[in-house]
């Protein structure tokens, strides 16, 4: 399957009225059993409002609610526009750009662009990691190299399974006891994990949890005698990077998070970039949370 282009999107959703009835087939579908009368039944479009109304007893149900276009005055069209965008672009969407192609404010571009990133970390999800799995961790912000990262700088910590996928969270310091414990939270026990020599990691040498492999990159290695590297996480970091510093120049730390998830998400769906946009619109996770 080739990703969806400009001209298939709008075949796709021509109206909000399209959109609408998407988001309600997704979440919901014609038999859906009543939440009142608790009964299978045949939901009818309301004319007055956005919603469907119970054949059995009139009961209505809001598409929109719960969702991140619950309260939106924008139509539900540019929100699904700007999760297209969102889809299909290697660097991620500035809310500048948002703005000037749908049209509406500043504000409310920045506003969408935050809940997008939202929902696809909520989608994502962050199953635990297995096998072979690499970690590493970053500065942004302006690392001055042989420091410790400093006021201003936030540090995001990214562990990549070989061949799967990537878990990226935002740690408070290099520490010891914090890296440890987003390793024993995120990687399953028994894998294989591979990392640099930075001592925040020296635990794992000693955990019965773990085997423990280390590239020395300070003797210029990059990939160990035994097949150890960290070069996939390094990777994506690279990306991170160039999303933050081309497409946004900079990020607040206490949105840093919805930038790396983002970046995470579409790493981790390189295989099939198609289903993206398709994905986004049909599941809503956070909404059972």
């Amino acid at each position: 399957m080739k990703q969806t282009n400009v001209r298939q999107f709008f075949q796709q959703f021509p109206s909000d009225e399209a959109c609408l009835e998407h988001l309600f087939n997704a979440r919901f579908g014609q038999g859906h059993v009543c939440p009142k009368c608790d009964r299978e039944a045949k939901w009818y479009r309301l004319a007055s409002e956005q919603a469907f109304s119970c054949q059995w007893c009139g009961h209505h149900i809001h598409p929109m609610v719960g969702s991140i276009f619950e309260k939106s005055r924008t139509p539900l069209q540019l929100w699904f526009y700007a999760i297209f965008l969102f889809t299909t672009t290697r660097n991620g969407v500035a809310a500048k750009e948002l703005q000037r192609q749908l049209g509406v404010t500043y504000k409310t571009a920045w506003r969408m662009a935050g809940l997008i990133r939202t929902h696809m970390a909520a989608v994502d999800g962050d199953e635990p990691l297995g096998g072979v799995v690499e970690v590493d961790e970053i500065f942004v912000g302006g690392h001055t190299p042989g420091g410790q990262g400093g006021k201003g700088k936030a540090i995001v910590m990214g562990m990549a399974e070989k061949g799967g996928d990537v878990i990226t969270e935002v740690v408070p310091d290099r520490k010891a006891k914090t890296l440890m414990g987003e390793i024993r939270e995120n990687i399953e026990p028994a894998s294989e994990v591979h990392t640099d020599e930075h001592k925040g990691y020296s635990g794992l040498s000693r955990s019965p949890d773990f085997k423990h492999m280390q590239v020395n990159h300070s003797e210029s290695e990059y990939v160990g005698p035994d097949g150890e590297t960290t070069n996939t996480i390094e990777g994506f970091f690279s990306q991170l990077r160039r999303t933050i510093a081309g497409t946004h120049i900079s990020v607040s730390d206490k949105h840093l998070w919805k930038y790396a998830k983002e970046c995470e998400y579409r790493f981790n769906r390189r295989m099939e970039p198609e289903l993206m946009l398709s994905e986004l619109l049909s599941r809503f996770p956070e909404l059972d949370a």
